[in-house]
């Protein structure tokens, strides 16, 4: 099975660990995995903003790069919710390029959706003996569906998932939101490290790395030095750095 590694930009540029985390467990599943090293963004941050030439032409480069892959699978719900739902979306009137954006948009997968509903994974990697709670991200949640996959993934790993309260609750980043509204968005980052405090979990984990840069630059900010913040692909790799 040929599967195409769509990296994203903000892994690539800020947490580069997460994108050879998920490359090994795409091969722990059998996969063989295809990184095209072209590959930027998928085009979000100027969809957005409303440019949506900007990310016509990204859609486009996107397509070509991948377009020998069987899958598509990327790290990130919220870029994975682009291709599969905003994609089809920006060429519905485009009768020459549609066919192809829809092709592809069938054939991407956030990569917990991935591993337990296409490849169907039944070990992973690495063993994590503790406790952690995890952060349901806005786009993989309610762009794909994305919810038991990474708890299931994380029982084959070992660990005890203590739920926050309103664990599915935004954590107040959502790209361009968090620059528009900042305020709002600063309130909702405390609410909800309030949450993840109150479970007494020594790690925090979720599957888009935009959520975790807010949570952690919140957690540090109120102090807390300890807590471990993690990309589910990292701790199921066993990819993430000692703590000290």
């Amino acid at each position: 099975m040929r599967v195409g590694l769509f990296v994203t930009c903000l892994v690539d540029l800020v947490r580069p660990r997460i994108g050879f985390a998920a490359l090994k467990l795409l091969e722990a599943a059998g996969c063989t995995v295809i990184v095209p090293q072209t590959q930027t963004c998928c085009g979000q941050p100027g969809y957005n903003a409303g440019d949506y030439d900007s990310a016509r032409a990204l859609a486009l480069k996107l397509i070509d790069e991948f377009r020998h892959c069987e899958f598509v699978v990327l790290p990130s719900g919220s870029c994975a919710g682009m291709i599969r739902v905003h994609y089809p979306k920006l060429f519905e009137r485009d009768t020459v390029h549609r066919e192809a954006v829809e092709r592809l948009a069938a054939r991407t997968y956030e990569l917990t959706d991935f591993l337990t509903r296409v490849v169907k994974l039944e070990q992973v990697p690495a063993r994590f003996d503790g406790q952690l709670t995890y952060h349901d991200a806005c786009s993989g949640l309610r762009e794909l569906g994305v919810c038991q996959q990474p708890r299931e993934l994380l029982a084959q790993a070992g660990a005890q998932v203590v739920e926050m309260k309103n664990a599915t609750t935004c954590c107040g980043f959502g790209g361009t939101f968090s620059v528009k509204f900042g305020d709002i968005s600063a309130r909702m980052a405390q609410n909800k490290c309030e949450a993840i405090a109150q479970t007494g979990a020594g790690t925090i984990a979720a599957g888009d790395l935009g959520c975790l840069m807010n949570i952690e630059g919140t957690l540090r900010r109120r102090g807390d030095e300890t807590t471990r913040v993690l990309h589910i692909a990292e701790l199921l790799a066993g990819d993430a750095e000692p703590w000290k």
